[in-house]
Parts: structure tokens; C-alpha cells; sequence
């Protein structure tokens, strides 16, 4: 079993910076792909970012460029530094893992373990 915990969460003007973490606590050594997942208003949900056990990461074309994943390398905490912020990646971010999986190189679409999430707001 895994247990994920987000913080950082907060609103954020329009071109401004927000870093979001995920504590990952339990059975982390067989979490092979982990990502960033959200929820936006309109019921629009997505992963944004994965990245693999040794570090591959991948993208949505919507935050490339602005947004980097990243790991240390116990796997045990995950980060999600988003700069130039803009109003659509208004939305709850949740910390999303696989167990056992392998690694693809594109956005998985199915998780199965689940943080609570942690809401960003990008408002003027």
C-alpha cells in the first residue's frame, strides 16, 4: 500500500510561480511511473506530468516549456515546479503513482494510487 500527500496548493496571479510536493510514504520501492494528475473546473481532468523511477519524464503539450517533474531519488518525494501559471492550470492537483508498471514514455491515463489533491488558483 501507498500513501501520497500534496502541499503547496495556493493562488497565484497570472505569469507567477507555484512548486507543488508529494510526500510518498509505504510500499514506494515498487512505484515505478508517478505523475501529476488535475481536475480543472468543468469537470476537465488530465495528467500533466509522469516521470519514471530513473527520471524519464513526459509531458502535455499544454504545460511543456513551463512546468518540470521531478524525483529524489529514495522515491519518496515528488515535486511539480510550475512557472508562468496561467488561469487554465486553475484546477485541484493531485500526486498520482503506479505500482509495477512499466514505464511507456506517454501520460498514462489510469493510476492507482491517489493523493487528496491540493488546489491552485491562478486568478488576477
Amino acid at each position: 500500500q501507498v500513501t501520497l500527500e500534496e502541499s503547496g496548493g495556493a493562488v497565484v496571479q497570472p505569469g507567477g510561480s507555484l512548486r507543488l510536493s508529494c510526500d510518498a510514504s509505504g510500499d514506494t520501492s515498487e512505484i515505478l511511473v508517478s505523475g501529476w494528475y488535475r481536475r480543472a473546473p468543468g469537470n476537465r481532468r488530465e495528467t500533466v506530468a509522469a516521470i519514471s523511477d530513473d527520471g524519464r519524464t513526459v509531458y502535455r503539450d499544454s504545460v511543456k516549456g513551463r512546468f518540470t517533474i521531478s524525483r529524489d531519488n529514495a522515491g519518496n518525494m515528488l515535486n511539480l515546479q510550475m512557472n508562468n501559471v496561467q488561469p487554465e492550470d486553475t484546477a485541484v492537483y493531485y500526486c498520482v503513482a503506479n505500482y509495477r508498471t512499466a514505464w511507456r514514455g506517454t501520460l498514462p491515463k489510469q493510476w492507482d494510487f491517489w493523493g487528496r489533491g491540493t488546489q491552485v488558483t491562478v486568478s488576477s
